[in-house]
C-alpha cells in the first residue's frame, strides 16, 4: 500500500500478515452483509455511507437510544445507525444471526469510522433496560478496519438470545441505550 502511504518496508514472507492490518489498506464498506462492494480512504467512507447507503439514520450526542424495530422478523436481519460525538462518526449494529443451529442470538457492537488506534481513544457501553432488568456491555469501538465478522465469531459484543430480548421489547421494538466516552490515551 505504498501508493496510499505506508512505507514500511518488509521482507516478502512478511508482507501478508502486514497486508491484514495496514492502516493505509483500503476501507471496506463497513455496513453488515456483504451487498455493498465499494473500498477506498478513510476519509471517503462517510461520504459513501451519506450517498449509497441514505437509509442509516445519525443521532448526534455521545448518549443516545438506538431503536431496533421489528426485531421478531424471521431469519437474519441487520440494524445500523451513525453515531456522532467528540469530533467522530460511530458505527452502531445490532444482527440478528444462527450461529447455532436453530438457535437466534443478537449481537450489537459498536465500529468507530476511524484507524484502530484512534478506536483506542473511546469505550462504548450498550445497556438494555426495562422490568426492572438492566443488561449491560462495555468495551472499546472496533475500528471499521476489523469490522463486525471477527467480533460476532469470538462473541466480543453484546450478545444476547431472543428469550433475553423479548425481556426488554416493548410491542417487538428494542431499545439500546448507547453511551461512547473518552478514555486516556
Amino acid at each position: 500500500y505504498a501508493t496510499t502511504g505506508c512505507s514500511l518496508t518488509l521482507h516478502h514472507t512478511e508482507k501478508p500478515e502486514h497486508e491484514d492490518i495496514c492502516e493505509y489498506r483500503p476501507y471496506s464498506c463497513p455496513c453488515p452483509g456483504a451487498s455493498c462492494k465499494w473500498q477506498g480512504s478513510l476519509e471517503a467512507v462517510m461520504s459513501h455511507l451519506m450517498h449509497a447507503h441514505k437509509s442509516i439514520t445519525t443521532l448526534q450526542g455521545e448518549d443516545i437510544v438506538f431503536l431496533a424495530t421489528d426485531i421478531n422478523l424471521p431469519g437474519a436481519v441487520d440494524w445500523v445507525m451513525m453515531q456522532s460525538c467528540f469530533g467522530h462518526h460511530f458505527m452502531l449494529v445490532l444482527e440478528k444471526q444462527e450461529k447455532y443451529e436453530g438457535h437466534q442470538q443478537f449481537f450489537a457492537i459498536v465500529l468507530l469510522i476511524g484507524t484502530r488506534k484512534q478506536a483506542e481513544n473511546f469505550a462504548y457501553r450498550l445497556e438494555l433496560n426495562g422490568n426492572r432488568r438492566r443488561l449491560t456491555w462495555e468495551a472499546t469501538p472496533r475500528s471499521i478496519h476489523d469490522g463486525v465478522a471477527a467480533a460476532i465469531m469470538n462473541s466480543d459484543c453484546l450478545v444476547f438470545d431472543t428469550a433475553i430480548a423479548h425481556l426488554f421489547a416493548d410491542n417487538g421494538n428494542l431499545g439500546i441505550n448507547v453511551t461512547i466516552s473518552t478514555c486516556c490515551p
